[in-house]
């Protein structure tokens, strides 16, 4: 009979393996026990445990034996953490229990909520990154570099900032990378081949063809939330709440008009910030999370993590 004497608490997340126990009796205090161990969120598992053949009484007082396993944790690095997309990312991770690493070129954001002295903010251009700084043991990277300016610019921080991370995190042996894209819009083929977009595009085709099993591309339409800007707060969501919810109480109505070119400039539904930085945690957590997701696809994704 295996008699627990001392089992420390553990908070699991998916992905686990089956440790059965030996074929002789199994019993816990009377009733029959199995072992999960779930590889994403302990740290240590502590278990002491007296043992004796079916049919032998049991002494608390025999001799003991501790078995310590360490078991690694998800370790995330967020790319442009400090921004608006970033820190919400950074924020639910770390509510998830993940350990965080932001990489930024402004480092440590300006807030002063518990979860941001849980960060470990590093300064840094992903063009002239110290990668041995932040890549060594991450079991995720998540992208939200982006941004808007010249034809060049918007190719250079959309696509070659994000190609040149994703190389090095393959490099570095990093098992996967989340990349926070756009929504297409339904936009004219002439439109998508503006520098934003064609950015954007190449670094979707470097996460898929780098990570064909492990990588996931959310393309999200507007995003709303409280978003700062040089230490102002504009509250998006005041806009895109009420709208998403209108948009999709007339989804019926508007539907048959998705097919013409640009609807979806009007008629995608604004997506919470909250809700792509849930959907970014379940692409770390959950092995089966790969490939593109589209809005709805992340409304979905952020629920189960939320629930």
């Amino acid at each position: 009979m295996l008699a627990l004497s001392s089992v420390s608490y553990l908070k699991a997340t998916p992905s686990r393996t089956d440790f059965p126990l030996p074929s002789h009796r199994r019993s816990c205090y009377g009733e029959n026990i199995g072992f999960t161990i779930r590889r994403l969120s302990f740290r240590r598992v502590g278990v002491r445990c007296s043992y004796a053949e079916a049919g032998v009484k049991g002494d608390s007082s025999s001799a003991t034996i501790d078995v310590v396993a360490d078991v690694k944790s998800e370790r995330v690095v967020v790319l442009g953490g400090n921004g608006f997309v970033g820190s919400a990312i950074c924020k639910a991770a770390i509510s998830k229990g993940i350990e965080v690493t932001s990489l930024s070129r402004s480092g440590r954001p300006s807030l002063s909520s518990s979860w941001v002295d849980q960060v470990n903010w590093v300064t840094g251009d992903v063009f002239y990154a110290n990668w041995d700084e932040v890549l060594p043991g991450a079991t995720a990277v998540v992208s939200t570099l982006g941004g808007f300016g010249s034809e060049e610019q918007m190719k250079r921080i959309n696509g070659e900032a994000n190609v040149l991370a994703v190389g090095a995190a393959k490099d570095y042996g990093v098992p996967k990378f989340i990349l926070i894209s756009v929504h297409d819009y339904n936009l004219p083929q002439f439109l998508l081949e503006s520098g934003y977009f064609t950015g954007k595009r190449k670094a979707e085709s470097e996460v898929l063809s780098k990570y064909p099993n492990s990588g996931a591309v959310l393309r999200p339409g507007f995003i709303y939330g409280k978003r700062r800007v040089d230490g102002f707060e504009i509250p998006l969501d005041l806009i895109g709440e009420p709208l998403e919810k209108f948009l999709r109480a007339a989804e019926n109505f508007t539907k048959p008009l998705s097919s013409l070119p640009a609807s979806d400039l009007l008629l995608a539904p604004p997506v919470s910030v909250d809700d792509v930085a849930l959907a970014a945690v379940n692409a770390i957590t959950d092995d089966d999370f790969f490939g593109i997701f589209t809005i709805e696809q992340i409304k979905e994704a952020a629920a189960k993590v939320s629930a």
